[in-house]
């Protein structure tokens, strides 16, 4: 790496990429996709949002975040709010675009790009700012699918788009290969 490496933050919506992942038929493998970033420039940071049920005795989530918050990962969650709608079914609302927003506008000045998975339209105006301090976005969501789970807003707006399905072979993991939940018991 050269002195003029460019300097990298990662902002990852966690909801918007599972979703994304699980559509293209593949789990992210977040330490290979840190690798990958690690080599294309100096990371200054990598950050994970998601929003979590509080109230639930275990989280399918906790194992995912104990281990992206001990291996180089930043994690910003808060508690998701359950309500029921109109109709009487019960909603849970865990919205983390504010805290995303805020923590990239703080590092726009302190970083030479900056990559947004998520394919959410309500980012356009973020990266919109962001470029106007002089900050390369890349977008990854994918298109890859009917309809695109990216917001042609956001693609358009974006230096650059990654089509997620581009990148499973860099680090996608096939979710049959996922270890079973700790406590079950394999079959023979």
């Amino acid at each position: 790496m050269t002195e003029l490496a460019s300097k990298i933050a990662l902002f990852i919506d966690g909801a918007n990429t599972y979703a994304a992942a699980k559509t293209l038929g593949f789990d992210i493998d977040y330490k290979r996709l840190l690798k990958e970033f690690q080599d294309r420039g100096v990371l200054v940071r990598a950050l994970y949002y998601t929003a979590i049920i509080e109230d639930q005795e275990f989280s399918p989530l906790r194992p995912l975040i104990d281990w992206l918050g001990y291996n180089g990962f930043t994690v910003v969650t808060k508690p998701s709010k359950e309500f029921i709608d109109a109709s009487g079914r019960r909603k849970v609302k865990g919205n983390m675009d504010i805290e995303l927003t805020v923590d990239a506008m703080e590092l726009a000045g302190h970083v030479d790009q900056i990559v947004l998975f998520s394919g959410d339209g309500d980012f356009r105006y973020l990266v919109e700012a962001v470029q106007r301090r002089g900050v390369h976005v890349t977008v990854v969501s994918t298109v890859s699918c009917h309809p695109p789970m990216v917001a042609d807003e956001l693609r358009r707006q974006a230096d650059v788009f990654i089509d997620l399905v581009d990148l499973k072979s860099k680090f996608g993991r096939d979710p049959a290969a996922r270890p079973p939940p700790r406590g079950s018991r394999l079959l023979p």
